[in-house]
């Protein structure tokens, strides 16, 4: 690079003194014999036969020397960029220039040459060779080392994550990545990595519990059955006729509630709840609940039930309705209530009842599967656990949400909450 700087600014020098010189010759002529270059230093004392640093010949037509700065015993070439003059240690740089004169009888055209010595550029360079050689290595090195420290350093937390993510496994995703103090992209990804991992392990431990009250729930009907089945084998014609049958036909039909429930939970934890979207009447699946449960005896108040249709699975949505009127009527003392509400975006779902209701502080973990507020409620009367779990997530599934509150009935009141589907669609 300073090497090609130091020629460039030596060539610039002599294109202007080619330039210079055919001005002149098309002024006034070549120089004459004795006439001096301005540029020329009168008091150098140099070796006569040593060419100056700036040397220049005018050249007519014919390639004859007709002026030049000093005595060359030979022509400078106009077709080479450098050139070697006798008496020289250093190659010239070479430039030319045309001229044309008007002279008697005709145009006399004209070849300005002008050479430039390229000691200095050769000096400078040869000059920067040493350091070069010496300081590159060194400054490589330097950068080399520094950039392995720094990056080293930057990395080093992204180390320590990796051998951290390395060791856990999934009996131990209570374990977390170190996050480094700098607010930086490495924190950033600790701290999204440890979010992941807090994610992973709720779903673990959710899923383990999952199984673990299944579990407890699958055997207690199995266990009925089986102890009834021993009585009736041990102790023949203790049971009455049929009985046996019976508990057997009774407890089944509980297990199949219970796996079709936990099938409809496994669906909805794979996001396959929602089978199909289509116009779906809420107030059509409200009264149909509502006859079902008048048969049982109880006293069920529809006057609040307004036209209201969304978008949805039908059979996902019926379950919905159903899981909450069977909710109300089980803690209901005498009276159930049931409304539909359009409210232009989004239609609302209200059941209540007039039982004993749910206490504040358990208005959320009555949502979660298999809880049950009252322990001492015998199976049959307080359900499996599953039902409000199941409306929450078919809810959510459709874009929905389900609150529960207290009833102006003395009771619960179940809220849920469903985009209503396009109007122009129910127009």
């Amino acid at each position: 690079m300073v090497r090609g700087s130091l020629r460039d600014g030596v060539e610039a020098g002599a294109e202007q003194r080619a330039a210079e010189l055919a001005a002149q010759v098309e002024a006034t002529g070549p120089p004459g014999p004795g006439e001096r270059d301005p540029d020329d230093d009168p008091d150098d004392d140099g070796d006569e036969d040593e060419p100056e640093e700036l040397v220049w010949q005018v050249l007519d037509v014919a390639g004859r020397v007709v002026a030049a700065s000093q005595p060359l015993g030979a022509t400078l070439p106009r077709d080479e960029d450098e050139v070697r003059l006798a008496g020289a240690d250093q190659p010239y740089l070479v430039v030319t220039e045309d001229a044309d004169r008007d002279e008697d009888g005709g145009t006399a055209a004209y070849g300005v040459v002008v050479a430039a010595s390229l000691e200095d550029v050769e000096e400078s360079t040869d000059a920067l060779v040493a350091p070069l050689t010496l300081g590159l290595p060194l400054v490589l090195l330097l950068v080399g080392g520094t950039t392995w420290v720094v990056a080293g350093r930057a990395l080093a937390p992204v180390e320590r994550i990796r051998r951290e993510v390395e060791g856990i496994t999934g009996d131990r995703l209570d374990r977390r990545v170190p996050e480094p103090p700098a607010r930086d992209e490495v924190r950033r990804l600790a701290v999204t990595m440890n979010a992941m991992l807090a994610r992973l392990q709720t779903s673990s431990e959710r899923q383990q519990q999952f199984v673990a009250d299944a579990s407890h729930e699958l055997r207690s009907p199995l266990a009925s059955i089986r102890q009834t089945a021993e009585v009736a084998r041990e102790h023949p014609g203790a049971l009455p006729e049929g009985e046996l049958a019976e508990a057997v036909l009774e407890e089944s039909a509980r297990m199949q509630r219970l796996v079709e429930q936990l099938l409809l939970l496994t669906r909805a934890d794979e996001g396959a709840l929602v089978r199909t979207h289509r116009d779906v009447d809420l107030d059509d699946l409200a009264l149909t609940e509502a006859r079902r449960v008048r048969r049982a005896g109880l006293t069920v108040d529809t006057g609040a039930v307004a036209p209201g249709r969304v978008q949805g699975d039908p059979l996902a949505l019926a379950q919905v309705v159903r899981n909450l009127v069977d909710n109300a009527a089980r803690h209901a003392t005498s009276a159930v209530a049931l409304a539909v509400t359009d409210h232009g975006d989004a239609v609302e779902l209200a059941v209540e009842d007039d039982g004993a209701g749910v206490p504040e502080a358990d208005r959320e973990r009555v949502f979660e599967r298999f809880v049950r507020l009252d322990d001492a409620r015998a199976r049959d009367a307080g359900g499996s656990g599953l039902g409000l779990a199941i409306v929450r997530e078919t809810v959510a599934a459709h874009g929905g949400t389900v609150a529960v509150s207290g009833s102006s009935l003395g009771g619960a009141r179940f809220v849920v909450r469903l985009p209503a589907a396009y109007r122009d669609e129910r127009s």
